[in-house]
């Protein structure tokens, strides 16, 4: 591409050597969740949420589990404004949750805050100011020094009006920008604004440190964390909390090396809704944990009903592919991925597994409210035996014999292939009812009676061939075998290696059953078809007349021949 000369790294690393995080290769906690759907999401809409959307928004946070929820910045819009207000005079914050609420570090602004803070049980007032290079040059045109006053100004402020009030308020502070500023400068403010605060360990204060614009590659905003996690001031009475957009793709990446880096808390919300690319996606992150044994403590047991919530308030589609939340992302088309699966969970349930380790399948879709019949095996034209047949035994019940499957894999590929789209569980059961159930042309079986003789048993089986109603005679070591050999004395048909098996496809004395049979005939073509009936023995016969049916017509190849 043209033009890559003039773009050029725009963040600092650390003075020293910060890379003590590379040591852990897991999240042994959950960091302090805090939402920041009804903020940054909200802003990042094409239509913000109406009042009552905001609310039931809030509602489905709280269901997930949030204790923190950034609920806006009351100072910025009559909506705003209303919707705390409304919050909190309908009491509608359960006593475990606290809100925030997002303040520049400027006196009218914050002034304003606080009265739309007013009788609030529970409060954090997220104080910030920008502190990059490019801000301070561009934006503001202000020296260091004047950018240090700005934000200890306005925390001075917060402070005494919060001491006014009276009310139990926290406080956090934001260098907004902090991936473009120097790490130096960074913990310079950082250490000032903790001096006006003066956290203590009951009323920590929050030092969130933004990847307002995602800039490097995580492991250097990794080492820009550690480096504040070694040196601020009163790191015991200070909560570091982390911010990530996702400008390059990485923002799930940066929370989490973040945390092995010594961060205490993440602001983000659900699905990753945020302005440009997004905020890091709560639901992932989350989900991460989950996935290697650690329990979160959020409740993503319903994914589907929060996906639906979401999508409809926020008229913001969740992809197709979306990490644990996406329509697809337990979904397999491949054959072989299918067979795996498949595999994978027989084996799981014969051995009473105690751990998860599904081929292709990270997690129990369970776990998040999906199922394995419509979510993890889905039939293209790229699907293979594997997944046919768990699809037919998942959601029909027909337990399709190893050396058949790969006939009746063939055909519905093939439908689907010709067809140029899925095919959903009733055209799958459609095709293999039409391709191999009770197969009547151009031979139909009409009944047969057997009578035991010395030499075994002795069949008489009617059918109807060409237009005439007949009666053919065998004799066989059993009744199959009797009738088998009736029709290959009379059809002039040969076939051998007659394979048969069975079962039934309901519970009860009056269940249909099921019969396959599979032949071979000289050419070494194969043929399976499937007989259904009340009665087993009827049912055989329709399989064995539907595989022979096969064989004359010759109208399908078995094994894509």
């Amino acid at each position: 591409m043209k033009n890559y000369q003039k773009y050029t790294k725009g963040y600092y690393m650390p003075p020293e050597r910060c890379t003590d995080w590379c040591a852990q290769d897991i999240i042994k906690k959950p960091p302090i969740w805090c939402s920041v759907d009804l903020r940054d999401g909200n802003q990042a809409l094409v239509t913000p949420m109406s009042l009552d959307e905001k609310m039931e928004f809030f509602k489905l946070l709280v269901k997930v589990g949030f204790k923190e929820i950034e609920v806006g910045f009351p100072a910025a819009s009559e909506t705003e404004f209303t919707f705390l207000r409304t919050l909190i005079e309908s009491n509608l914050i359960p006593d475990d949750v606290t809100v925030q609420v997002l303040t520049q570090s400027r006196e009218h602004i914050i002034k304003r805050t606080f009265e739309a803070l007013k009788g609030c049980k529970n409060a954090i007032v997220h104080l910030y100011n920008s502190t990059s290079v490019a801000q301070r040059e561009q934006v503001f045109g202000k020296s260091k020094d004047e950018i240090i006053k700005i934000a200890t100004d306005g925390a001075k402020l917060v402070k005494q009006l919060a001491e006014e009030d009276g009310g139990n308020y926290r406080f956090e502070y934001s260098p907004e920008s902090f991936t473009g500023t120097e790490p130096e400068f960074a913990l310079e403010i950082c250490n000032e604004v903790i001096k006006v605060f003066e956290p203590t360990k009951d009323k920590p204060l929050i030092i969130n440190l933004p990847s307002t614009v995602e800039m490097s590659m995580p492991h250097v905003y990794a080492c820009q964390i550690e480096f504040m996690h070694k040196h601020l001031l009163r790191r015991d009475c200070v909560q570091i909390s982390l911010h990530p957009h996702n400008d390059r793709g990485c923002g799930v990446s940066d929370a989490e090396m973040g945390m092995l880096a010594g961060a205490d808390r993440v602001e983000g919300t659900l699905f990753g809704n945020g302005e440009r690319t997004g905020n890091v996606d709560i639901v992932t992150l989350a989900m991460n944990m989950f996935m290697q044994g650690v329990d979160p403590g959020l409740d993503f047991s319903n994914l589907p009903e929060i996906k639906s919530t979401y999508e409809r308030l926020t008229n913001m589609p969740v992809s197709p592919r979306q990490p644990y939340a996406g329509q697809l992302v337990f979904t397999a088309f491949s054959g072989s991925h299918q067979d795996a699966i498949a595999k994978g969970l027989a084996f799981r349930k014969d051995h009473d597994k105690k751990y998860w380790d599904v081929p292709y399948l990270p997690i129990d879709p369970a776990d998040v409210g999906r199922s394995y019949e419509s979510d993890v095996i889905r039939i293209n034209s790229q699907s293979g035996k594997g997944g046919v047949n768990y699809m037919l035994e998942q959601s029909f019940g027909y337990h399709i014999p190893k050396n058949m499957r790969e006939s009746v894999g063939y055909a519905v590929k093939n439908a689907s292939d010709r067809a140029h789209k899925e095919l959903l569980p009733d055209e799958v059961m459609k095709v293999f009812s039409d391709c191999f159930i009770n197969i009547d042309t151009p031979v139909t079986f009409m009944h047969y009676d057997t009578t035991n003789v010395n030499e075994g048993v002795r069949a008489c089986v009617t059918v109807k061939y060409n237009g005439r109603v007949m009666d053919y005679f065998g004799v066989g070591n059993g009744a199959l075998d009797a009738i088998s050999n009736a029709l290959i004395t009379n059809l002039g048909i040969t076939y051998s290696n007659l394979q048969y098996f069975e079962h039934a496809l309901e519970e009860g004395s009056h269940s249909r059953a099921a019969a396959y049979v599979g032949i071979t005939d000289a050419v070494n073509h194969k043929a399976w078809a499937v007989g259904i009936d009340n009665d087993i023995m009827r049912a055989s016969v329709k399989a064995l007349v539907g595989a022979i049916n096969k064989l004359l017509t010759k109208g399908e190849k078995e094994f894509g021949e």
